[in-house]
């Protein structure tokens, strides 16, 4: 069959939610039988995020082939159950580069380069390529930002010329809008609804369904005002109220009809019935009151918990397998070093370090760690977590705090951590460090070895420094256990204490593999042991 394309655009404001409504309605069609991938077109003209602040950006998800993209990647991924690839996430920073690219190497034989054909042709191809490489039979596309951005014109023109390209019959176009509710009057308005569909038609885009977001209930007389004044079937006006529950979407879009709307008008036939078991327990099991557990997150970025994304997630997964209610605690590791928010480390019963860059809140980081380690509290290191971990260590055995990681001391006597010999001379920042899925290779006897139940699995990774191996026989003396390694040895991926009932780090980054309904086995093993410190399980 033809491949059929479903594009997302947004409305009235940004952040109103079409990541997770795409994700949500490409689980729907998934429960029907057909393979689905979803594309994310990102307007800004950096090439990825990989050097963007994550208090601009938020979280920078990693796929298998090491590819740095947007967040709204693990939302397709966890809620899908699906592994995308590079071709997934495209920004308005690779197409200029690529047809710059072949600009200058004279591929278009002198002609004069502009917006039309060459920048949209460019973003169609990459569309097409989503197909190529994943064979999905669905392919979702969202479109970033809002529609009147001047960033976003030329993806909206580019899938505006698709209809043409592909037929109407294999395109469908969604409008997620805001609905804002005036207190004074108590009631929700549709005008800023119509004048973002008048300005989506103003570039030839008709949309086919609206999405309807909203903090309050959307009655029946809205619906009917939006689908005449907007010129879509009553039926393609979807209510979508905010829920506090993330994965009850998928279960708000079955309810609303949208999978089957969307089957008919793309004429396909269902393979299967939808079968959300899974997921109506998953729902369940968040209502139902349950034993707390408490982590203390220590970051940098705990401002903006979307920096976090999927650490957060990786956490509310194995929670409810474990049936256990999770309460975090954002600890800024900067106030720490201060003598601020020890209270909250000190109330948890597990504390998690998670990746980062960068010196700053560094020591905060490792004083909690001490903390863990010292009085046995459940402890998951990620990333820079396990580099910290090493250099707190380091600091144990050699009674100095002069231990530490080159990243943040190029001339420390004991460099417990330091840079990847692949990475030296290495200038530019973005996409050149240790990126996508490798191998690793658990000891037998280990944590890690019990959680995962296998000898070896494959994990996401993005990082530069590496532990430093003149310190591991004297750290292996010393209690320290290197559990994870690479197939040949030489690189630690996890590193766990002995003399402790759960003090786990890893280099790689498995808060990005892990799913609703499929927990990963460390932030499992982790949130378990915090459970057993409770004395809930």
């Amino acid at each position: 069959m033809a491949t059929k394309y479903i594009f997302f655009t947004g409305g009235v404001v940004s952040s109103v939610g079409k990541g997770v409504t795409a994700a949500a309605m490409g689980r729907a069609l998934k429960e029907r039988g057909f393979s689905v991938a979803v594309q994310k077109l990102d307007p800004y003209i950096n090439v990825d995020p990989g050097t963007m602040s994550p208090y601009q950006h938020g979280e920078v998800y990693v796929l298998d082939d090491g590819a740095e993209t947007d967040l709204d990647l693990g939302h397709y991924e966890r809620f899908i159950d699906v592994r995308l690839n590079r071709v997934c996430n495209i920004t308005t920073g690779q197409v200029y580069a690529e047809v710059i690219s072949k600009e200058r190497r004279g591929d278009y034989l002198g002609g004069t380069i502009q917006v039309l054909p060459h920048i949209t042709n460019e973003i169609k191809r990459r569309i097409a390529m989503v197909t190529k490489t994943t064979g999905a039979e669905i392919v979702l596309v969202e479109v970033g930002g809002t529609v009147g951005d001047i960033e976003s014109l030329p993806f909206l023109e580019a899938i505006r010329q698709l209809r043409g390209d592909l037929g109407r019959e294999n395109t469908f176009y969604i409008h997620v809008t805001w609905l804002p509710y005036i207190g004074a009057t108590d009631e929700l308005k549709t005008k800023p609804t119509q004048h973002s569909v008048r300005e989506l038609r103003s570039i030839g885009i008709s949309p086919d369904m609206i999405v309807a977001r909203s903090d309050h209930p959307v009655d029946e007389g809205l619906r009917e005002k939006i689908a005449l004044f907007c010129d879509v079937e009553r039926r393609a006006v979807v209510p979508m109220v905010t829920s506090q529950i993330l994965y009850e979407i998928p279960l708000l879009i079955e309810q609303a009809g949208v999978a089957d709307y969307l089957v008919q008008r793309l004429g396909l036939t269902p393979r299967s019935q939808p079968d959300w078991t899974d997921w109506k327990h998953l729902v369940d099991m968040v209502r139902q009151p349950k034993p707390t557990v408490t982590i203390a997150l220590v970051g940098k970025y705990v401002e903006l918990h979307d920096a976090y994304m999927s650490v957060r997630e990786a956490l509310k997964h194995a929670a409810l397998k474990l049936g256990v209610e999770l309460d975090i605690r954002w600890v800024h590791s900067a106030e720490l070093e201060k003598g601020k928010g020890w209270d909250q480390v000190k109330a948890a019963d597990g504390v998690l370090v998670p990746g980062g860059f960068g010196s700053r809140g560094i020591e905060g980081k490792i004083q909690a760690i001490q903390y863990a380690r010292s009085e046995k509290v459940p402890f998951l290191g990620l990333c820079l977590g396990m580099q910290l971990m090493v250099v707190e260590f380091g600091r144990w055995v050699y009674g100095t705090d002069e231990v530490n990681s080159t990243e943040f001391d190029r001339s420390t006597l004991h460099p417990v951590i330091d840079l990847m010999p692949e990475q030296h001379g290495i200038t530019d920042m973005g996409g050149t460090m240790r990126l996508g899925l490798y191998p690793c290779k658990l000891q037998p006897g280990s944590i890690a070895e019990a959680c995962y139940g296998v000898e070896e699995v494959q994990e996401r990774h993005r990082h530069r420094f590496e532990f430093n191996n003149a310190f591991r026989d004297e750290f292996y003396a010393r209690g320290m256990r290197f559990s994870g390694l690479s197939p040949d040895g030489r690189l630690v991926e996890i590193a766990e204490l002995v003399d402790h009932p759960f003090m786990l780090a890893t280099q790689f980054h498995p808060e990005f593999l892990s799913r609703p309904n499929r927990p990963h086995p460390l932030f499992l093993g982790f949130i378990k042991a915090a459970a057993e410190k409770a004395g809930v399980i």
